[in-house]
Order: C-alpha cells, then sequence, then structure tokens
C-alpha cells in the first residue's frame, strides 16, 4: 500500500510538474507579445525537458525557465526570424507554382516539394539541437537537418508521434493549456536526445 500511494504521489507530482512548465510556456510568450515571446519561451521550455531526460529532475522550474529565457531571448528571436522567412518564401513559392501550368509546373513542383520536406526536418529537431549544443544560428538549422537526414527512421517516428498528439489535443482540448506544448517538447526532445547519442557514439568509434 506504501508503495502504491509513493508512486501515485510521484505520478501526480510529475503531471504537476509538466502543466506548470506548460503554463510558464504560455506566460512567457505572451510576456513577450508572442512574436518575440514563442521562441525564448520554447527554447526555454526544452531546455528543462531536456535536463529532465537527462535525470536533472529536480531544478528549481521558475529560476531555470526564467535564466533560459533572458539568455536565450534575442539569440533564439534571430533564429526564429530566420526560419519565418525561409517558410515565408517557401509559401510564396507554391502561390507563384499555382499560376504556372503544364510541364514547367512538375519540374519546379518536385524539388520545391523536397525542400519543404527538409524544412520539416528541420522544425521537428531545430529546438532539441539548439538546447543540447551550442552554435551558430545558420549551424543550427544545418545541422538539425542533418540529424533528422541521418535518422530518417526516427524523423518518421517523431512525425507520427507529435501527428497523434495534435489530433489528441484537438480532439481534447482542454490538455491544450496544461499539457501540449510540453508533451510535444517532450517527445521532440526525446527523439532529439537518442540521434545525439547515436551520433556521439558514432563519433567515438571514428576517432578510436
Amino acid at each position: 500500500m506504501q508503495k502504491t500511494m509513493g508512486k501515485l504521489f510521484s505520478v501526480c507530482e510529475w503531471i504537476m510538474k509538466l502543466a506548470y512548465v506548460n503554463l510558464l510556456w504560455f506566460f512567457f510568450t505572451i510576456a513577450g507579445l508572442i512574436v518575440f515571446g514563442i521562441m525564448p519561451a520554447t527554447v526555454s521550455l526544452f531546455t528543462i525537458v531536456r535536463k529532465w531526460q537527462m535525470k536533472e529532475t529536480e531544478l528549481p522550474i521558475w529560476e531555470t525557465f526564467l535564466s533560459a529565457y533572458k539568455k536565450e531571448f534575442r539569440k533564439s528571436n534571430l533564429l526564429g526570424l530566420m526560419l519565418l522567412l525561409i517558410g515565408g518564401f517557401l509559401i510564396l513559392d507554391f502561390i507563384f507554382l499555382k499560376q504556372i501550368a503544364g510541364f514547367l509546373k512538375l519540374v519546379l513542383f518536385a524539388p520545391l516539394l523536397i525542400i519543404s520536406g527538409l524544412y520539416l526536418i528541420t522544425l521537428l529537431y531545430i529546438f532539441p539541437v539548439y538546447v543540447h549544443y551550442d552554435l551558430k544560428i545558420t549551424d543550427y538549422i544545418k545541422n538539425s537537418c542533418l540529424v533528422g537526414i541521418l535518422h530518417l527512421h526516427m524523423t518518421l517516428l517523431l512525425i507520427g508521434a507529435a501527428a497523434s498528439l495534435i489530433f489528441l489535443m484537438f480532439y481534447q482540448p482542454s490538455f491544450i493549456p496544461f499539457f501540449s506544448t510540453v508533451s510535444l517538447g517532450w517527445i521532440l526532445m526525446y527523439g532529439g536526445m537518442n540521434s545525439f547519442r547515436r551520433v556521439s557514439a558514432k563519433q567515438k568509434r571514428l576517432a578510436a
């Protein structure tokens, strides 16, 4: 009975932690007027999730979140602007293709579809890479794409898991304020950490 109550308490504690971090994400996103808040708030969330997955479970959540938010505010927003511009160009390209007919449209559509797929892969890994490595802004984009391509099986699993979670949130919108972003962050960070360990092991084998 005592063991059961201990496990139940541990589960409830983790539920509260996840909900707390998710609420902090909403609060700091709004505090940054959404446009300037979403990137540093997401980086802060992934910073905490990464530490949790590395067994640092007793970290001070508020202090860690606030520290990461302040530290990464400028850099993360520059990265967000770059990603937004790339996404905007891709959307404009698709709009432009609608105006074209015939064989030329098919010729242009294929590479644009490939580039869009690479962009999606980059988005899946960009935050795990950001909080795990200290790189230049352009290197975050390049390495996120490379990690996703090199571990395509994990990328496909992440897409499936993320899509399932998003479907669940739309089906049960009451979960969104408490578990939406942190749950997605946990999934993506788990996949990212798995890929990073594989990369590290491969580098060690090559160095040996």
